[in-house]
């Protein structure tokens, strides 16, 4: 189909557009992680490049509910136009992973509230909401530890990780490795903490990539620190 200026940009006509990528593999391969869209993701976000940043159009895509638009909408929002109680809203809105994931990474990040938001979350209960925590207490542990107790964190890492939801699971494993990756004084117990209850220690890792099993990928991101 023929493709819109950013000026003309409509919802309607970014859907038509959105739709007419649709592609049935790429929608199987998504769906088996959760995500109901078929779209091409570097096609997306070419469309996001020719549409540059427009917030008003962000909120309407977002507020469709379709996964590919509300995916549309993080690449071309302006993150700090949003306030706290929106963001909250939005991520409990966000069951989609790449969803939660770029509305994590691309806007609450770069939004003023983004601690608050964090501290908000983290314990909330909701294991999908708890993990955006986590995400952002990761942030925290490699940009801005000060004043996070790092010890606690290993605790409820190691009381609770193993039978957590899958989703907060990943998010506490992210945590314990960086933990372990980026604070020497602790990487002893986090290499034990992950050797002890094993969380994702087979899970499948393509040649080259490094193992999410944290006593593995602690190591070697330290050997690649040291050797840098």
């Amino acid at each position: 189909m023929e493709t819109v200026s950013a000026l003309e940009a409509s919802v309607a006509d970014l859907r038509a557009e959105l739709a007419a990528l649709e592609d049935p593999r790429a929608r199987e391969i998504n769906e088996k992680h959760g995500d109901d869209h078929g779209v091409n993701l570097g096609k997306l976000r070419a469309i996001a490049k020719r549409l540059k940043v427009q917030p008003d159009l962000a909120r309407e895509l977002w507020a469709t509910g379709d996964t590919a638009a509300r995916l549309l909408s993080l690449l071309i929002c302006r993150p700090k136009s949003y306030d706290q109680s929106e963001l909250d809203g939005m991520l409990r809105e966000a069951r989609a992973p790449k969803v939660h994931d770029w509305l994590v990474n691309y806007v609450v990040k770069k939004n003023p509230a983004a601690e608050d938001l964090r501290v908000a979350w983290f314990s909330d209960p909701d294991p999908v909401v708890a993990s955006a925590g986590w995400a952002l207490t990761s942030e925290r542990i490699v940009k801005k530890p000060e004043g996070l107790d790092l010890g606690k964190l290993l605790d409820i890492i190691e009381a609770e990780m193993k039978e957590a939801p899958e989703r907060l699971q990943w998010a506490m494993n992210n945590c314990l490795a960086q933990i372990g990756i980026e604070h020497p004084e602790y990487r002893d117990r986090a290499l034990d903490i992950g050797e002890r209850l094993e969380v994702l220690k087979d899970y499948p890792t393509p040649p080259n990539c490094t193992s999410p099993f944290a006593p593995v990928w602690i190591t070697e991101m330290v050997r690649r620190k040291a050797g840098a």
